[in-house]
């Protein structure tokens, strides 16, 4: 990804017309919620964060980060924008060993700013946007894809009902309800036709592998982890902040994990994946020594059952990512969606289909 692409996700830019909210309001209701707030307080945008607009809120002693819905809840797509269950699953991860950053307090009185809101400490670090990591040498790449696997081995070893979070998700095959919810959006937010995605509707709910039927397998999922979506020491190939937890519930671990091995079948471009990259010579890990440590680090299924079951993994994944990006789509068609790197992800949705419909014929094949 070229420094411009990269500087539109990382840098901050003045908060824009369609964002702007009443920073007094915010500041006194800060003063009054914050422990340790003392302004004055100024605000920018952060460039990146496709649906949850996010600001960089600075005082003279310290530095946050706000999220906030797009505007009142009247008027978004149901289930969409949960800022409120991402400030509690950070909250409740904070007495594990799964890095996440601070909260500070979450406001869902819409009276106060016109939207909901949560605050949390900014964690300075690296964000790396780019999976292929050009700016690293051979030597520095795989240590840093061994702690995302590390990291997200812990996500799912961490003891559910001891975090209080067993009421976060709700109870059924998370398959099932997965399908059942992004056939649904996508259904509520089509805005052309994507006959792969009409396949895929049918063809999913029959095809469950025993894998993905296991109802021991149960654990905080994350929903959308990948590279970007992680906060990296500013020196070390360490992860200090796993963040933008949205798409969080309780869940399959097999699904979140199999998500973040897309990158290695998408390729560069939009969506940022290695797929047709020289692996080796990159020093990027194999797909299946990284699918074997996590099996190793996680005692869930062996490498040889989750190889068998890996066309579905990869067809449902790639199933709900389209189903996600033509919700993209749509906010773009509505006015909704907050940054131009919008309309590019819009795009993906039909390729991402497409490409779901071929692993589905693959694992017929079996």
């Amino acid at each position: 990804m070229s420094d411009t692409a990269s500087e539109a996700f990382t840098g901050t830019r003045p908060v824009s017309d369609a964002h702007q909210f009443d920073t007094v309001a915010l500041e006194q209701w800060l003063y009054a919620n914050l422990k340790g707030f003392a302004g004055p307080l100024s605000v920018d945008m952060f460039k990146g964060g496709q649906s949850n607009p996010t600001y960089k809120l600075t005082t003279p002693t310290h530095t946050y980060v706000m999220r906030a819905k797009p505007g009142p809840s009247a008027k978004l797509l149901p289930s969409a924008h949960a800022i409120e269950r991402e400030y509690r699953v950070m909250s409740a991860l904070a007495t594990t060993d799964v890095p996440v950053p601070t909260m500070g307090a979450l406001c869902e009185d819409e009276s106060i700013i016109g939207r909901a809101f949560y605050v949390m400490d900014f964690m300075p670090g690296r964000v790396m946007w780019d999976q292929a990591l050009p700016d690293l040498n051979r030597e520095q790449r795989a240590p840093i894809y061994w702690a995302m696997n590390d990291v997200l081995a812990k996500l799912h070893r961490v003891d559910v009902a001891g975090v209080g979070l067993t009421d976060y998700g709700k109870p059924g095959n998370y398959f099932d309800r997965q399908i059942g919810r992004w056939s649904k959006q996508y259904v509520a937010s089509v805005t052309q036709d994507i006959p792969a995605m009409d396949n895929l509707m049918k063809w999913l709910p029959q095809q469950l592998p025993a894998t993905a039927r296991d109802p021991s397998l149960v654990s905080v999922v994350h929903g959308d982890y990948r590279m970007d979506n992680l906060m990296f020491d500013a020196n070390e190939p360490r992860i200090i902040g796993v963040l933008d937890w949205e798409l969080s519930t309780i869940g399959h671990p097999l699904a979140d994990f199999s998500y973040h091995c897309m990158s290695w079948h998408i390729t560069p471009g939009a969506f940022r994946g290695i797929g047709g990259l020289d692996h080796n010579a990159l020093g990027i890990p194999l797909e299946d020594d990284y699918i074997a440590q996590y099996c190793s680090a996680t005692g869930f299924v062996s490498p040889e059952q989750l190889k068998a079951d890996w066309p579905f993994y990869m067809a449902y994944n790639l199933f709900r990512l389209a189903a996600i990006l033509q919700g993209i789509a749509k906010r773009v068609e509505d006015g909704t969606a907050s940054s131009p790197q919008a309309k590019s992800s819009a795009a993906g949705a039909k390729p991402l289909a497409e490409m779901a419909w071929q692993f589905a014929q693959q694992h017929h094949n079996h």
